[in-house]
């Protein structure tokens, strides 16, 4: 058989943020479902991206605040070695600061304010993203560094619920 794509299937690309370089990945995201339905296929494949990934970019619907769906993602990504930056899209205007504040409950810190659709928030983005993806201690050993690890792309995995990030970045 033909394996079918749709539009829930986690997408990957090379990506630039105000010259910073790397490859991202945008994850079909996570639902509590059953492994055998297409939501529960979705969250294994949003779980395979996370553990692979550099950083993880965590997205909420600004406008909608914290819903149980986004805690039991921060839940979840507590838990995991990947590092977490967490973004509140659709923030433009007055509309997103209550789901702003509410997104402290998290647990991850101040979220980053953006609008992917209007491009808002990109170089707070960047500054987020900055210390996680771009160490400033001095490479020193270069020479005992694996070469293919040098020369791999850093990957962001972008996770959340179904279309908290629908217009893309």
């Amino acid at each position: 058989s033909i394996p079918i794509r749709v539009t829930r299937d986690r997408r990957e690309g090379d990506a630039t943020l105000i010259g910073m370089e790397f490859r991202i990945v945008d994850t079909a995201g996570f639902e509590d479902d059953d492994p055998d339905t297409l939501p529960g296929r979705m969250r294994i494949q949003t779980q395979a991206a996370v553990a692979n990934a550099d950083v993880a970019l965590f997205m909420i619907d600004g406008r909608a605040g914290v819903v149980p769906l986004d805690e039991e993602i921060a839940r979840w990504l507590r838990g995991s070695t990947t590092p977490v930056v967490l973004a509140a899209n659709k923030a433009e205007g007055r509309a997103a600061e209550t789901g702003v504040i509410e997104a402290y409950a998290l647990g991850f810190g101040e979220a980053v304010q953006i609008s992917a659709e209007h491009g808002e928030g990109m170089v707070e983005l960047f500054e987020a993203l900055r210390p996680l993806l771009e160490p400033e201690e001095a490479v020193e050993d270069v020479e005992e560094e694996p070469a293919e690890a040098a020369d791999a792309p850093l990957k962001i995995a972008i996770v959340g619920r179904p279309n908290a990030g629908k217009s893309s970045l």
